[in-house]
């Protein structure tokens, strides 16, 4: 089980995905992918909630005080009370929740999200196989409109008026400014598997969620937008393939734009070299790459000089990363 790096443009941006394992024994090499991440995004089990490990990590995000997005998973389930859930992370983590959309149902009884943006249903329907379901409808009604009635279920749409009136009651607004710091953040309800919910969640993240950050050197932030490269290496892992025992260094692009057989800078070892066999991945797929820029994140041959931490930069303008902190697992 591995951390995997994937990348992909939806809605004409550029998504640099770092899905690390959850699992407590990955901790560590869970860490240092946040320290590579700008935002990030918390699934919770609708049936467990809060769980021990969500709670390390989540301190990880507070450190750097990036933006953190909730994806409450698994509603085609039995889940709790989504008023429950919203005051255990509340309480246990320790950061305020903004319900972006509201389940209706859970289980068997699941029929979609009601948009609190928008004011649409988006309606659900299983056919009882996992994969195997398919979204029905998106429609604009009204509360109380009798068609939501037919679409979800009378009942249900009595609990969803009640539900949309005590959380508009509460009168809380969207802070962004909360959000981009990570003291706020968005929740949104769906079934990941289903691939329920994953595309609302996918708009309003995008629309959230910040560009590339400056990161701190010892010279200062390093400005994105610099045309000086710089990197850091927050993860390596050997024997990617099993036809070669090979070293991959994981690198976040900081600044500059980076093409490949460039000539750069290992600041630690101090000597000048190009980084070989530049690559992105997607689980075992690897694609050569032939650019790259500020927030993506490469994987280059490791001849076993480079160490968690490292920085590498343009020979012109030597710099050096704050290093990773390293955790107790």
């Amino acid at each position: 089980v591995t951390s995997s790096v994937l990348q992909f443009s939806y809605d004409g941006c550029c998504v640099n995905i770092l899905d690390t394992p959850g699992h407590q024994d990955f901790s560590e090499d869970t860490y240092r992918t946040l320290m590579a991440a700008d935002a990030a995004v918390m699934v919770i089990d609708a049936a467990k909630g809060v769980e021990a490990q969500t709670k390390k990590l989540f301190k990880v995000c507070t450190l750097r005080h990036i933006p953190i997005f909730t994806f409450v998973n698994k509603l085609d389930r039995e889940a709790r009370d989504p008023f429950d859930l919203m005051e255990e992370i509340e309480s246990v983590l320790g950061i305020g929740t903004y319900p972006m959309n509201w389940p209706i149902g859970c289980g068997q009884n699941f029929r979609g999200v009601f948009d609190r943006q928008a004011r649409r249903v988006i309606a659900f329907e299983g056919d009882g196989h996992a994969n195997a379901t398919k979204k029905v409808a998106e429609i604009e009604a009204e509360l109380g409109a009798p068609e939501l009635g037919e679409l979800i279920g009378e009942a249900n749409h009595e609990n969803l008026m009640d539900d949309i009136e005590l959380l508009d009651g509460a009168g809380d607004e969207l802070d962004y400014d909360a959000v981009r710091c990570g003291k706020l953040s968005p929740v949104f309800f769906g079934s990941a598997l289903t691939n329920f919910g994953v595309e609302p969640f996918l708009k309003d993240f995008l629309r959230l969620t910040p560009p590339p950050l400056p990161r701190v050197c010892d010279e200062g932030e390093i400005d994105p937008f610099s045309p000086d490269f710089s990197a850091f290496v927050f993860k390596i892992q050997a024997n990617m393939n099993k036809a070669h025992r090979d070293r991959i260094a994981f690198m976040r692009i900081c600044s500059g734009k980076f093409e490949k057989s460039m000539e750069v800078l290992h600041v630690q070892g101090d000597k000048k070299m190009r980084l070989l066999q530049p690559q992105q991945m997607m689980a075992q797929e690897r694609e050569v790459i032939d650019e790259a820029y500020a927030g993506d994140i490469i994987g280059v041959f490791d001849p076993g000089i480079f160490s968690i931490g490292d920085t590498i930069c343009s020979p012109n303008r030597k710099i050096r990363f704050d290093g990773i902190p390293t955790f107790a697992p």
